[in-house]
């Protein structure tokens, strides 16, 4: 058919005869060379993966496919073929009525709009009858895509940077969500992705298929297209079932808060070890996430009605990842070995340990950099940290200690992390005290401190007597440290300010002293009545 029409006169004819005889709706998607594509019987509208794999849609582009369904009444656009239009990101639909006759009736009309400060996602044109339509297609359609074009290049981000939607669904409350998107905000954040926009909906506990609604997800997907964004990122971590239930449903990139973090790690781990440690929880987080097809022809045992072609590629990339695991966990047992070795040698010394610890970006290597005079890097970011770093700290009155800094925690840390950075965080359990480290200018400190104790205890490390400390308390109006440090029973500093680590040094080297003497000073927090805050300092 030309490509100057919408739909030509004969194929028209052809489908309203067709759908008059068969009474049922037909549909054709159309290439833009006007070729058909595919031939839909019905109101169902789901493209064949072939066509899904061989015209994709993006943010900055529309599909190349155009959609024209007749239907036996003279009815305009429904907001199920609206949706299927930007959902779909098709470069047109049409619904064609038919006459009692079986000949074309009224044409009507609908196109996608590109982000525009209304909002408004696409645009219904006046019905007209088909042989009164005038639209020149392949005009019209390039001028369509040049808008989009134009619209994405407005909204573009910094070169080499992704951009994405943030949606948390879950059974907590309105409040308790934008909380956490914010956090999932920041952790975007260090990964330099750009967040278009956050999404949350309460949802009832339990198993759902696509964690949202479908008709939810749809909405979400469509506004992912619509504003440019590059994913979707989920602040909750999805299962198995529902990664793949949603790779099925769209070609944009989905990702959850465990992906995100892991991803964070992948780029911050520096050492061996370190980068072990995240390629095995990778792997522990992909295996069970595999998925393919073809599976029922596999060697799935010996035997007679059992043996097949033999592995497929998706058993032959589990075995491999099988195998990997079992090969990195070799290598997390050599490193353990070899930190025993130098705790042995710590040990001799009689140098007492403090660790700090703390949830992610609380400032505790810029603590450990001020106290030891070290060059560890501390970016304003979330999990600068990975690498357990050990530094000589001498008090004012000489006595010395080793201070250990180790990987920040956080809320819902990923299981697979915690398994994997198991020898990492098995520091902890030589140290005769902790240092928790606490962000004083956090709006949830609450939430922070809880998520780091729960940690200590699946740890078992929580019998460890430990000092909280709140750190930026120079972000805080002078009148609010005091009763905030009391009301906690902390103590007050700022890392940056060394005027208020003076006398936290000569308390904590006091606590060190009791501790290792074995005397009634081993407490979880100094006395509350010689706190030292940024309020009373010297």
């Amino acid at each position: 058919m030309p490509n100057d029409k919408v739909l030509s006169p004969e194929l028209a004819n052809a489908m309203g005869a067709l759908s008059l005889e068969l009474h049922r709706p037909l549909a054709v998607l159309l290439t833009r060379r006007g070729l058909v594509e595919e031939i839909i019987v019905g109101t169902d509208l789901t493209l064949s993966p072939t066509t899904l794999a061989k015209f994709r849609a993006g943010s900055r582009s529309l599909r190349g496919l155009r959609l024209i369904r007749t239907q036996l009444q003279d009815q305009p656009l429904s907001q199920e073929i609206l949706t299927d239009l930007a959902y779909l990101r098709l470069d047109l639909v049409g619904v064609l009525s038919v006459s009692p006759d079986g000949t074309p009736g009224n044409l009507y009309l609908a196109h996608l709009l590109p982000p525009n400060g209304t909002g408004q996602l696409f645009k219904i044109l006046t019905p007209t009858p088909f042989h009164q339509c005038s639209i020149p297609f392949d005009s019209f359609i390039a001028e369509l895509e040049a808008a989009v074009q134009l619209a994405r290049a407005h909204h573009a981000v910094k070169a080499g940077m992704e951009s994405a939607i943030l949606v948390s669904a879950s059974p907590q409350s309105r409040a308790e969500q934008e909380d956490r998107l914010v956090e999932l905000a920041e952790l975007a954040a260090s990964v330099e992705v750009t967040v278009i926009d956050r999404m949350a909906q309460r949802i009832p506990a339990g198993h759902q298929r696509y964690l949202l609604g479908s008709g939810k997800l749809k909405e979400v997907l469509i506004q992912t297209l619509h504003k440019g964004a590059d994913m979707v990122i989920f602040d909750q971590t999805l299962s198995p079932a529902q990664s793949r239930a949603i790779a099925e449903m769209t070609d944009i990139k989905v990702i959850d808060r465990t992906q995100l973090i892991l991803d964070i790690f992948a780029r911050r781990a520096h050492s061996r070890e370190g980068k072990v440690q995240v390629e095995l929880a990778q792997l522990r987080y992909l295996l069970p996430r595999l998925s393919g097809k073809g599976t029922q022809l596999s060697r799935l045992g010996g035997g007679i009605g059992t043996r097949g072609p033999g592995e497929t590629k998706l058993e032959t990339d589990r075995r491999r990842i099988r195998d990997r695991i079992t090969h990195l966990e070799r290598e997390l047992t050599d490193f353990a070995r070899h930190q025993d070795q130098r705790r042995a040698g710590r040990s001799r010394q009689e140098l007492p340990v403090i660790s700090l610890v703390g949830y992610t970006n609380a400032g505790k290597s810029t603590l450990l950099n001020v106290l030891t005079k070290s060059q560890v890097s501390a970016e304003n970011r979330m999990f600068e940290t990975l690498d357990t770093t050990s530094r000589q700290l001498r008090f004012p009155q000489g006595r010395e200690v080793i201070m250990t800094d180790t990987v920040g925690f956080i809320r819902d840390l990923p299981k697979e992390l915690l398994g994997a950075f198991r020898t990492t965080l098995d520091e902890l359990r030589e140290a005769n005290l902790l240092l928790h480290l606490v962000d004083a200018s956090a709006v949830d400190i609450d939430v922070q401190i809880t998520a780091v104790i729960t940690i200590l205890q699946e740890l078992k490390l929580d019998t460890i007597p430990r000092v909280l400390v709140f750190n930026k308390c120079d972000r805080l109006p002078a009148h609010e440290v005091e009763p905030l440090c009391r009301r906690y029973q902390a103590i007050g500093i700022s890392a940056l300010q060394p005027a208020t680590l003076r006398p936290f040094l000569t308390q904590l080297e006091a606590e060190v002293r009791s501790l290792t003497e074995g005397q009634e000073g081993a407490v979880n927090v100094l006395p509350q009545d010689d706190i030292p805050t940024l309020a009373s300092r010297p």
